[in-house]
Formats: structure tokens, C-alpha cells, sequence
């Protein structure tokens, strides 16, 4: 048994991860922005504690004495949420990565694997999803450069975190059931044909990675 630190613990990939880490047995530290509106994801083996993923003091308090570190956050919980933003923070994820990579590294923590995005995959041609418009709504594109931004930051690190960013299709299933099987690629959209995932499943890949580590710092595609 283990201990993960799973930040974005709110929403339905943090809740998916969490599930699957307590399935397995390890204990988690569900890290949200406001605990009190997250109370059912409290459980026996799990400690809902307030955190802020793009804060070096936060990521280090809260990683402290864990074996892996998950990021599954966003600033909005959806498209629709993110529409409603306004603003956005187009440094979020940039900041996001510097605080956990600073934090986990100070606290010595070696494995974090994060939640990616599906637009800054790039299609058969070689070209981003997020520049194709006929592909990826414009009014998301800010949101998309944001968490690109992130990625390579993650690429451009010297660190000694051992990181993985997994890639799941645009539309994960909430409802899907949990198969216990996926696929993984590289940084292309994957094959016609398999662009679906249960969030569930995008679970399993991640609690694989994290209990038997296979890609190391680098970005992969998850998919069905």
C-alpha cells in the first residue's frame, strides 16, 4: 500500500482516480479548493484537505511523506464552466507545473503522473488539434494554449520528479464502465475509430503508472 496526493480530487477524473486508488488499497490525500462543498468523496482511506496546485508552499505541505503525486486539475470543472470563467489565467498550468515539480522535489517525492489534453495532440498531418478549427471550438482555444503551455514546461525541466502526462480523448464517458483495459500511444490522435475512454478506465492507466511505472517523463495518449 502507498500514498497518493491527488490534486483536482473534485472532479470526475479526481474522483475516478480516487475510487481506483481505494480500490487498491492505497491511502489518498484528495486535494480541492474548497473541502467543504467535496464532502462525499471523504472516505475511510481518504483525507480531503484545501490546496492550490500553483502554490510551491501548498504542493510541498501537502506531497510530503507521499510515493506519487496525481494532477488532475483545471481552473473549471467544463466547457461550460470555462466559457462562464471569463478571464482565464493563461499561466495557470505553467504555474501549475513549476509548484509541483519545486514542492514534490523538495519533498522528495518521485512520481507524478498528470491529466492532459486532447487538442495539443496532433492529427495525421502533424498538426495541433487546437489549430484546426473545424476540430476544436475557438473559444476554448485560450484554455487549450494555456495547458500546452504546461506541457512543455513539463518537457523543458531539469528535474528529478519522474513524470508522465496521459492524454485521454476529448469526450470521456462519466458513465462508462470501469473494463479494466486501454490503450496507450504517442502524440497523435489515435487510430480512427478508438477515441473513447470511460473515466474509469482513464483511472486504471493512471494507478497502473503509478504502481508499475512504464513511461517516464513524457506525454502519452490513453485511450480505449
Amino acid at each position: 500500500m502507498s500514498s497518493i496526493a491527488i490534486f483536482g480530487a473534485g472532479g470526475r477524473a479526481g474522483r475516478a482516480i480516487t475510487a481506483e486508488a481505494r480500490a487498491r488499497g492505497h491511502r489518498v490525500t484528495a486535494v480541492v479548493r474548497n473541502p467543504g462543498a467535496i464532502s462525499d468523496i471523504s472516505t475511510d482511506g481518504v483525507a480531503v484537505v484545501r490546496g492550490d496546485v500553483t502554490d510551491p508552499h501548498s504542493t510541498y505541505t501537502i506531497s510530503h511523506g507521499h510515493d506519487a503525486v496525481v494532477s488532475a486539475v483545471s481552473p473549471a470543472s467544463g466547457p461550460e464552466a470555462l466559457a462562464a470563467l471569463g478571464q482565464l489565467d493563461d499561466r495557470f498550468f505553467v504555474n501549475a507545473v513549476d509548484a509541483l515539480l519545486h514542492g514534490m522535489t523538495e519533498a522528495g517525492v518521485p512520481r507524478l503522473v498528470l491529466i492532459g489534453l486532447f487538442a495539443n495532440l496532433r492529427d495525421e498531418h502533424g498538426r495541433l488539434i487546437l489549430d484546426d478549427p473545424a476540430a476544436f471550438p475557438g473559444h476554448l482555444r485560450p484554455f487549450a494554449l494555456s495547458h500546452t503551455a504546461g506541457l512543455d514546461r513539463l518537457r523543458a525541466a531539469d528535474t528529478p520528479v519522474d513524470w508522465l502526462m496521459l492524454t485521454p480523448p476529448a469526450m470521456l464517458d462519466a458513465a462508462g464502465p470501469r473494463l479494466g483495459r486501454y490503450r496507450l500511444g504517442g502524440d497523435r490522435v489515435p487510430p480512427s475509430g478508438s477515441t473513447t475512454l470511460s473515466y474509469a478506465d482513464l483511472a486504471v492507466a493512471v494507478l497502473d503508472e503509478i504502481e508499475t511505472p512504464r513511461h517516464h517523463r513524457t506525454r502519452v495518449s490513453v485511450f480505449d
